[in-house]
């Protein structure tokens, strides 16, 4: 991938001392970040980014294991989307995004209790398509729920706040998705993306937009692989490289 041409990266003015990171023995974690291009990136952002596309391979893979780390990786993102109240270079809430970290969490340990369950030494979940009831039930779900979220995001001063909205309840629902197996995960997580790249872009969480363009490709992979899985003739469907291993 090319470097970004120079100028991408906004200079980001001198750090203010306030929120959590403004002292105490953990400061130098929420304030560790790298230099590029006259911009500083926070390392947490890098690293929970890269931590959340670790957990997004392992659900491809039907591992278990994809849930805890992707715990992990929500409460790293969660202190970056919090711009304004952990001290981050951008300065900008996106509460809508910070908030979705909470309820990834929630709904992971949900899945990770679910896919434990079924483990019983084959695949942690097997894909099926949703019926039609349940698409009907996730459809009024999202239209419901990006509205209330847009509402109370707007009232908050969210950045974005249609689009966050859109962000977080799409996120809820793909997240809930996959622990339930279905195969439409996938492509709502793309539809996620492709409103999260610009919002990103434009508020200046840089990495983050990255993680979002690299992972609408990798969901259009694990919609295949997962489609293909679907079909009990499918050869693939006793490949052990897609086997659950825990």
């Amino acid at each position: 991938m090319a470097a970004p041409p120079a100028g991408f990266l906004r200079p980001t003015a001198a750090p203010r001392r306030r929120g959590p990171a403004a002292g105490g023995d953990m400061g130098w974690l929420l304030d560790a970040s790298v230099h590029v291009l006259g911009a500083d990136i926070l390392w947490r952002e890098v690293i929970g980014n890269t931590v959340g596309l670790a957990s997004a391979v392992l659900g491809m893979r039907r591992v278990t294991a994809a849930w805890p780390v992707g715990i992990l990786a929500n409460v790293l993102l969660f202190t970056v989307f919090l711009g304004g109240v952990f001290d981050t270079p951008q300065d900008t809430d996106l509460y809508g995004q910070a908030g979705r970290q909470v309820f990834f969490a929630a709904v992971g340990a949900y899945g990770w209790w679910r896919w434990h369950r079924n483990r019983d030494g084959g695949p942690a979940v097997v894909p099926r398509w949703a019926s039609g009831q349940e698409r009907l039930s996730l459809l009024a779900a999202t239209v419901a729920g990006v509205a209330v979220a847009y509402a109370v995001l707007d009232r908050l001063g969210s950045y974005g706040p249609l689009a966050d909205a859109w962000i977080f309840v799409g996120s809820l629902l793909a997240t809930y998705g996959m622990a339930r197996g279905y195969v439409e995960f996938w492509l709502v997580w793309i539809a996620v993306d492709a409103v999260g790249v610009p919002l990103l872009l434009d508020a200046g969480y840089y990495p983050s937009a990255l993680l979002y363009a690299v992972y609408g490709g990798f969901c259009a992979w694990g919609f295949l692989t997962w489609r293909r899985l679907q079909r009990p003739s499918a050869p693939g469907a006793t490949d052990p490289s897609l086997e659950a291993v825990g």
